[in-house]
């Protein structure tokens, strides 16, 4: 019966059509990209789109706030990872299914610490939770015998007997595995938020009180969340195990977990494709804005304190408000309007980034030498011309962005006013434009 349900769920017409464009995207991309970074980024964004929605069933879901959920991603890598030696020793286990000997493991840890850390909600919740990863890293460097210690442990997957000849030793074959995972994983998410224990996970966010006067106990509705989110974390730590053939003790890491909060809010933890762009997000970062400059993590700092600050929804409020607008026709009257606006914030994030990159580059002047090399320019941190046409660019994009968005606001109400004050349209607008 849950199968069907959730089949009747996803053969919805306009949900059909955005699942089978995901499913399609997440099982061709694999197949069109060939260079080794594009199979690398892949992997791994399939890796972090099941672990950021695992976090945000805790976050978006229940509103509860963890600093350990690297903890059993992290242990679901470990299990995964002496799973992989013992197919190697002789166990007869697919590869393929290693994932969930992580994700079952995790739940076992999650249904273990779960019960004490859902006994409260809110700040003691995070704080319960944040100990929790800091004595399981702890751990990590006390028992090297099952953790590896410093080096941590690695393994080959091309173990075992080959299944229809698939070793998954080439990277394609990995790929499209987790691919699979990422599908099934996101559907099955999904269609937890539509069961009646996910609505009531809705209520425990909400109003526990209420929760409680109805007859549920918001503990083990809360608990029973942790348990199913934890699985999923797992299974993600499993197949990041098979990517990377190694596991060290920094999966179980603070920063991890931190990882997780950052981009799921950045994605936009109230949506249920929030979690996806935020796990975009992250990889990009990781991978090509860490190789690109070493000022990354500053770009990202500032992106999300930008983001708290003027659309705390994240990017999925500000997609889902502007395309409601944009859909009802508001494209005839606000496209250039939104051209504008975008002109003048990629002008003004040139010219915040050359300054950024002029500091950063000017602190190693004695190492790399006067000239940086930037978007096919070079610039001498020496001169002081490259300083101000820095400087000047990031005025004028500041400029231009201030008047792009005052034109954008009375485009927008000279359009509205014709409108019922109520419509959806000027609400979404009101709330997600441009500030």
């Amino acid at each position: 019966m849950k199968l069907v349900r959730l089949v009747r769920l996803l053969n919805q017409p306009v949900a059909s059509a955005w699942w089978a464009a995901y499913a399609l995207l997440l099982l061709l991309a694999p197949l069109l990209q060939e260079s080794s970074l594009s199979q690398t980024l892949l992997a791994q964004t399939g890796v972090a789109i099941i672990a950021c929605l695992s976090y945000n069933l805790l976050l978006g879901q229940g509103g509860m706030l963890s600093f350990g959920h690297a903890v059993y991603s992290g242990i679901g890598a470990f299990l995964a990872m002496h799973t992989l030696n013992r197919v190697s020793a002789g166990l007869a286990l697919p590869v393929s299914l290693i994932p969930l000997v992580g994700g079952v493991a995790s739940m076992a840890l999650g249904l273990l610490l779960g019960w004490v850390c859902t006994k409260k909600a809110g700040t003691a919740f995070a704080m319960i939770t944040f100990g929790m990863g800091e004595l399981a890293w702890a751990m990590a460097l006390v028992f090297p015998g099952f953790f590896g210690g410093e080096a941590g442990i690695s393994g080959n997957r091309v173990a075992g007997a080959a299944t229809l000849g698939i070793t998954f030793g080439p990277q394609l074959e990995l790929n499209l595995l987790i691919a699979l995972y990422t599908l099934v994983c996101t559907a099955l998410l999904y269609a937890f938020t539509r069961t009646p224990l996910g609505r009531m996970l809705n209520a425990v966010r909400d109003n526990p009180e209420r929760v409680a006067f109805v007859g549920y106990n918001p503990q083990v509705v809360r608990y029973l969340a942790m348990a199913i989110a934890t699985f999923f974390a797992g299974v993600a730590g499993g197949l990041a195990a098979l990517n990377f053939e190694m596991v060290t003790a920094d999966v179980l890491s603070a920063h991890r977990s931190g990882a997780y909060l950052l981009f799921t809010v950045l994605g936009g933890s109230g949506y249920f494709f929030g979690p996806i762009i935020g796990a975009v997000l992250m990889v990009l970062a990781f991978v090509l804005l860490s190789a690109w400059t070493k000022a990354w993590l500053l770009y990202v700092g500032l992106m999300f304190v930008l983001m708290v600050m003027h659309a705390p929804g994240g990017i999925a409020a500000l997609l889902v408000a502007h395309w409601q607008l944009l859909r009802e026709g508001g494209w005839r009257r606000l496209g250039l309007a939104y051209l504008a606006v975008f002109a003048g914030g990629l002008v003004a994030l040139a010219g915040f980034a050359a300054l950024v990159e002029l500091v950063y580059h000017l602190q190693q002047l004695a190492v790399l030498g006067p000239q940086l090399p930037f978007l096919g320019a070079r610039l001498n941190v020496q001169q002081g011309t490259s300083w101000l046409g820095a400087a000047a660019l990031l005025g004028s994009g500041l400029g231009l962005l201030r008047l792009s968005c005052r034109h954008w606001r009375h485009q927008l109400h000279g359009w509205q006013r014709p409108q019922r004050p109520g419509s959806s349209a000027n609400c979404n607008a009101a709330a997600a434009g441009p500030r």
